[in-house]
């Protein structure tokens, strides 16, 4: 399954994406193939947005469904770097999923240096709403990257189990 952020085609490059209406975006997401597994990929003008829009990109690999933001979950995490700290982000929500048998769809980030805070908002899973195409069962360490180009982009991305 590869799916692209928002109907896009995946970019050429990571970073600033032509929308439909011709103009760029600074942030999205995408899905790339890795065997049995799904990588995530986020970029975005900041650290934090770039891990929102990996988080979105987790999400949409479960449905390609519209997600209400109903209920709200905080979530904090700590890592000894970056690169960590995404596992340990996308691992938190997978958990939040499983355990709340709920699908997020709004992210709000906070980073500080390598630790984070966000409020994620969510509901409760539909099956006939959100027909989930597959269980993420945790993020790897497998291609995983967090940098930021010559342009100020950041990219954050991994391969999730599922």
């Amino acid at each position: 399954m590869q799916l692209q952020g928002a109907g896009r085609e995946a970019p050429r490059r990571l970073g600033y994406v032509t929308m439909p209406d011709g103009t760029a975006s600074d942030r999205g997401w995408r899905h790339f193939a890795h065997g049995a597994d799904l990588g995530v990929c986020g970029w975005g003008p900041t650290l934090a947005a770039a891990f929102e829009q990996a988080a979105l990109a987790l999400t949409a690999a479960v449905t390609a469904a519209q997600v209400a933001a109903r209920d709200k979950v905080e979530v904090t995490c700590e890592a000894a770097d970056r690169e960590l700290l995404l596992v340990d982000w996308l691992n938190a929500i997978i958990y939040e999923m499983a355990v709340r048998r709920m699908l997020f769809g709004r992210f709000e980030v906070r980073i500080d240096g390598c630790r984070l805070a966000a409020v994620i908002r969510g509901e409760k899973i539909d099956p006939q709403r959100h027909q989930p195409a597959c269980e993420p069962k945790g993020a790897t360490c497998t291609e995983l990257q967090v940098a930021q180009d010559a342009r100020g982009v950041w990219t954050a991305r991994c391969v999730v189990d599922v």
